[in-house]
């Protein structure tokens, strides 16, 4: 416990520093997709872990700026695998943003607001402090770390989920870097959840004068929208979001073409593959017309634990810092919706305290950064 409380009390007098690193960060901003604005803020992610790290390397043939940074563990570590924890540096929001809302540490010294502080370069700054902390205690993490930073999570890590998997082999651990649950939960359960565009190709023809000889594809996308409505009713913790319609030319035409963007959400294995198959196996209602579905992002759902045993290990370390860490599942998905349904050891949620995230008042606590950071250091010192 000693330890543990000397860890916080060295994690506080880094405040300062956090506050410079965390604002730096942020105002380097990062939108998923846009390559330019992400390889400068990688390079400068980098540098950042190059302080500590024994490696930084940015994957040959990667999509996109990833980073991958690692850290030897103590001589006397376990050779059977490595701790793995996974964070992003996109965001959802605009270049721009943060000439409009910069970031501000507001009156109270303790929260802050801007794009991205909570979800989440907040965490990158804390897992920077965590292994400074090590540093500069002379201690080493008790078996080797590896932290994976992809670059476009916020878009389903299209390119960034391959690597999740790439590293998560022989990985005897998987931390999550994302903000918590509110009150602070770590989660040790998501939702999962698929994005699927259906497409319909119909048969033109005069709405007034030939409408039989034509096919409506809007009709028939409606039809399927509806029936795969009435398939999710039958589930058990199934939602399905239309989230994007489009389709035909005129009113006075009957439209060839129609399509839509589907959501679908889902908690449990059997539940996911109900609906996929669903949109994916979708039979014409029409004769004529052409249904295709594609599949733009997946991620597994993962069942929830409560007895969660990497989950009770980081709830006893937090106990020695006088943190109480309670657990939860999240509606939403994320990178260790992967892992986790993989069955490898998991818990995500280490980011530090806030709300707000994706929203204009996003916001996150200085304190419970530096908390999160002395937690990591404590965990990965000892296991």
């Amino acid at each position: 416990m000693a330890d543990a409380s000397a860890l916080l009390a060295l994690a506080r007098t880094r405040a300062d520093v956090c506050l410079e690193r965390w604002e730096r960060l942020v105002s380097l901003e990062t939108p998923s997709g846009d390559a330019e604005l992400g390889a400068v803020f990688g390079k400068e992610l980098a540098h950042g872990l190059e302080t500590t790290a024994d490696r930084v390397e940015h994957p040959v043939g990667a999509v996109g700026d990833h980073l991958v940074a690692h850290w030897a563990g103590r001589a006397d570590a376990p050779d059977d695998g490595h701790i793995l924890l996974v964070a992003h540096s996109d965001t959802v929001f605009p270049a721009g943003t943060v000439a409009r809302r910069p970031f501000t540490l507001t009156a109270d010294g303790d929260t802050v607001t801007g794009p991205g502080v909570f979800d989440m370069k907040g965490s990158l700054v804390a897992v920077e402090l965590a292994m400074d902390l090590l540093a500069r205690t002379g201690r080493a993490p008790h078996r080797p770390v590896r932290l994976l930073v992809v670059n476009d999570e916020e878009i389903g890590s299209p390119d960034g989920s391959r690597l999740v998997a790439e590293h998560a082999r022989h990985a005897t651990a998987v931390l999550g870097l994302e903000p918590p649950l509110p009150g602070g939960a770590l989660k040790i359960g998501r939702r999962g959840v698929a994005r699927i565009r259906l497409a319909v190709r119909g048969v033109s023809a005069h709405a007034g004068l030939d409408a039989a000889l034509g096919v409506s594809a809007i009709d028939e996308l409606v039809d399927q929208l509806t029936a795969l409505r009435a398939v999710a009713s039958g589930l058990p913790d199934a939602t399905v979001n239309v989230g994007t319609v489009a389709g035909g030319t005129r009113a006075n035409v009957v439209a060839d073409h129609a399509e839509a963007e589907i959501g679908l959400r889902y908690a449990a294995a059997d539940t996911e593959r109900a609906l996929m198959r669903a949109v994916l196996d979708a039979t014409p209602v029409r004769p004529r017309a052409e249904l295709t579905a594609e599949t733009l992002s997946h991620r597994a759902a993962w069942a929830m634990d409560p007895a969660n045993p990497l989950a009770a290990r980081l709830v006893a370390h937090a106990g020695e810092l006088g943190l109480e860490l309670p657990l939860g599942s999240s509606g939403g998905a994320g990178d260790t919706n992967l892992t986790g349904s993989l069955g490898i050891p998991t818990v995500d949620g280490l980011g530090p305290t806030g709300a707000g995230a994706h929203g204009e008042d996003e916001h996150a606590s200085l304190s419970s950064l530096l908390e999160r950071a002395a937690l990591l250091a404590s965990f990965l010192s000892r296991g």
